[in-house]
């Protein structure tokens, strides 16, 4: 079992995973501590920082993580490449139907999701994330998720995929939105 993190490590981890700096008050908050304290852990984490790639950075009253300036003209470099665009939603769609019920074929998804997913599912094949994984029994392609799928989503297999379960409403939360539908039908067809 590993030691417990310092408070500069828990800071570095913050900073790590905002998206924008943070103040010290915002960091004492949530690291439930006294902003004295994070301004000493502050001073350590920049001395740890010494001689790495990181630095601390102060940008518009908060704090932040940024590549130290040697690095810059290779960031530029790295940075400057094509970016893969996001998935649309009808490849999210298609991959969350392949991830969870794999291998899976092109018909039972378009079953699933109600429209044709031939698209989808070559471009997901194209970018990697999916893969042929055998043919049913009635010939049609079946497909799973790849390594890289693991790797982008931070999973060790697909076993580790959330419970779908989790999302389903509560018996209360659906007969609130069955009320709720409803009530917008009735609203429609009175208004015509």
């Amino acid at each position: 079992m590993s030691a417990p993190l310092t408070l500069a490590a828990r800071i570095e981890a913050l900073l790590f995973l905002a998206p924008d700096p943070i103040g010290v008050e915002e960091l004492a908050d949530a690291l439930q501590t006294s902003e004295e304290a994070i301004t000493n852990a502050l001073i350590t984490l920049e001395g740890a920082l010494e001689g790495r790639g990181l630095v601390l950075k102060r940008i518009g009253g908060g704090l932040a993580l940024a590549s130290h300036p040697d690095a810059e003209e290779a960031a530029r470099r790295l940075l400057s490449r094509p970016r893969t665009p996001a998935l649309t939603p009808a490849q999210a769609e298609t991959l969350a139907i392949v991830a969870y019920l794999q291998p899976v074929s092109r018909p039972e998804v378009a079953r699933i999701r109600g429209v044709a997913s031939e698209s989808a599912t070559t471009a997901l094949a194209d970018r990697g994330l999916i893969e042929e994984a055998g043919r049913s029994q009635f010939g049609a392609v079946l497909y799973r998720t790849t390594g890289l799928f693991l790797k982008l989503f931070g999973l060790e297999s697909p076993e580790a995929l959330p419970e779908v379960a989790q999302w389903d409403p509560s018996p209360e939360e659906a007969q609130t939105l069955r009320d709720r539908l409803l009530r917008a039908g009735e609203a429609r067809t009175s208004g015509q």
